[in-house]
């Protein structure tokens, strides 16, 4: 891998937003008015519920904390593959010694970024506002946060693989991955609560295994090295599936010519 190359697509990204500050608005703005509206919600359970509330405030905000970062993951990277769709500027990357690991790296040296900024943010905010601090996770906090961080670019490569394929018009596509995913991971419940169906899916998605480890810290348990496990090693899995995938839709798109002409008309 030639990380001159990997720079290059950083380097546009970071042009763009330069050039036009306006593209970073909805990053932070959508992570702002969710870490607000759900540490209200938080807050009038306390008032209802008293000290069970409580509990259950401090898994809710910690809850919408993870599952909002692994939203800006996916978002970034999709946003930052999206301006090459526009722009349709597929045919000048590609005609260049630039390979297809080198892009998908420096869309998620992007990504990685990007949220990690909304992340903190929406962190500052639950501290100030609502006095929930993330210390209360503990290192425990790193691997959970970057097994979401793994799943959230295989969100992102395999949401941009379908726009690959299918041409711009797919991009409605991108948008509900994240919450076709959500009942099955239980972000604000555990998955135990599910029907059965809806267990063996949530089961095989590392979120899963992220989620029941905040709810765990937040009981006063320990989190078994286990949950961390199934958690990083099924985002890993996920990862390199979607990598795959993605692969396997940049080659036909070779081999057929979908590549030249690609516009939104074109779905074969």
């Amino acid at each position: 891998m030639n990380f001159s190359h990997v720079y290059a697509v950083i380097a546009r990204v970071y042009f763009l937003v330069r050039t036009n500050p306006v593209r970073l608005i909805p990053m932070f703005l959508w992570s702002i008015l969710t870490i607000v509206l759900w540490g209200f919600i938080a807050k009038y359970l306390v008032l209802v519920a008293g000290t069970t509330g409580s509990v259950l405030a401090v898994q809710f905000i910690g809850a919408i904390l993870f599952w909002e970062f692994l939203n800006r993951v996916m978002h970034s990277f999709v946003m930052a593959f999206l301006e090459d769709v526009w722009a349709r500027n597929f045919l000048n990357y590609f005609a260049s010694p630039l390979t297809v690991s080198e892009y998908i790296t420096g869309l998620t040296s992007v990504s990685a970024v990007m949220s990690v900024l909304a992340f903190l943010v929406m962190a500052v905010i639950a501290s100030l506002v609502f006095d929930i601090s993330l210390a209360v996770y503990g290192l425990f906090l790193i691997p959970l946060l970057l097994s979401l961080y793994l799943f959230g670019i295989a969100l992102g490569i395999f949401g941009a693989a379908l726009v690959f394929r299918f041409g711009p018009a797919a991009e409605w596509l991108l948008w509900p991955i994240p919450a076709v995913v959500t009942p099955f991971v239980g972000v604000f419940y555990p998955v135990s609560i599910l029907p059965q169906w809806m267990q063996s899916i949530g089961l095989a998605l590392s979120p899963t295994y992220a989620f029941e480890g905040m709810r765990q810290i937040i009981a006063g348990n320990a989190v078994s090295d286990m949950t961390v496990l199934l958690a990083l090693g099924g985002a890993l899995g996920a990862l390199i599936l979607a990598y795959v995938f993605f692969l396997f839709i940049y080659k036909r798109a070779v081999r057929t010519g979908l590549l030249a002409r690609y516009s939104a008309e074109s779905v074969s």
